[in-house]
């Protein structure tokens, strides 16, 4: 171990959170799905033809943005019987943050120990 080790801390260790975390990031990785987000954060729950009218792109094109959204579980999807209606998942959103953070306060503290 060297000295910049944390003990109580195995990178290394497969709890699933990294894995499930990373799917996100992917899913968050493109300007078409945080526009989404965005727009579907101010509503309670949307159809895909509304996200359509707020990104100016094609049905397919939302639809496939859509799907990997929800396949990340950042979206969750409820369908109906004319349109399906799509909504952000909060729970999911505040566990990449807590994530997020982990991983910001992590890096940081490496780079303080680098600067000493």
């Amino acid at each position: 171990m060297n000295d910049c080790s944390r003990p109580d801390y195995d990178p290394l260790a497969d709890n699933g959170e990294d894995a499930r975390a990373a799917r996100i990031y992917a899913a968050l990785a493109h300007e078409v799905r945080l526009r989404i987000l965005r727009h579907l954060s101010l509503q309670d729950a949307c159809c895909c033809k509304e996200i359509v009218s707020t990104v100016d792109l094609a049905q397919s094109t939302v639809s496939q943005h859509l799907k990997v959204l929800v396949q990340s579980g950042l979206v969750d999807y409820r369908p109906e019987r004319q349109s399906s209606r799509y909504s952000v998942n909060s729970q999911a959103l505040a566990a990449i943050h807590t994530h997020l953070n982990g991983l910001v306060n992590d890096l940081a503290d490496f780079c303080s120990k680098e600067r000493k």
